[in-house]
């Protein structure tokens, strides 16, 4: 072996152990992109954690107003939660979809969580009109203003999620599966989810617990 070649070994393995530690290069932009995208969604999660700590201080501050017992309809929040629980589930199809470039399933699976995505909204706009219609507004106390505020933010959430998933839609069809629509689609099924985490959140502690206040 030359001199050389033992110099380098020495400093590839300086302890004489036999193993050689290799330096992998920078990380691909997929990786990289999925971690900035993370960052995104865990600020977006504290922005969330203040809406709802807001909420349970406030819940009880009704102003001699409606409590949510009575004005909460079960039926549609069910509805509600059931669709966006089968959306995130026809969104992880579409992802699948695309990592393997079926373009038929993707576009089916991206359809049908469109689809769903649309009725909550239609629900949710329902029960907004409805309670401000009968003088419940978000002006109305200081729990209404919470539960606006909370709920609207997730709406608003959707509403965005739902145009990223069209212009998800128009972008594969224009571009194809290339890598940087790739990372795009795994990013917004990230952000997709990460509305059905905080839903449930929602369901639980503003429909649940305040159908019992």
């Amino acid at each position: 072996m030359s001199m050389t070649a033992t110099v380098g070994r020495a400093h590839a393995d300086p302890h004489h152990i036999g193993l050689v530690v290799e330096h992998p290069g920078p990380a691909s932009k997929r990786i990289v992109t999925a971690y900035g995208f993370w960052v995104f969604l865990l600020s977006d999660i504290v922005m969330f954690s203040c809406f709802f700590a807001a909420y349970a201080v406030l819940v009880s501050q009704t102003a001699d107003g409606p409590k949510g017992s009575e004005i909460f309809e079960q039926r549609n929040v069910a509805i509600e939660t059931v669709c966006l629980l089968l959306s995130s589930f026809t969104c992880g199809m579409a992802s699948i979809a695309a990592d393997v470039r079926n373009r038929f399933w993707f576009y089916l699976g991206m359809a049908v969580t469109c689809v769903l995505g649309l009725i909550f909204l239609l629900i949710e706009f329902r029960e907004f009109a409805d309670l401000v219609s009968r003088g419940y507004g978000p002006s109305r106390s200081a729990f209404l203003t919470a539960f606006f505020s909370l709920v609207g933010c997730h709406g608003l959430h959707v509403s965005a999620g739902v145009l990223w998933l069209l212009t998800m839609m128009a972008q594969v069809f224009a571009k194809g599966f290339r890598a940087d629509v790739l990372r795009r689609m795994m990013c917004f099924a990230l952000f997709w989810h990460a509305l059905d985490i905080i839903w449930v959140g929602v369901f639980s502690v503003v429909y649940l617990l305040g159908s019992g206040v």
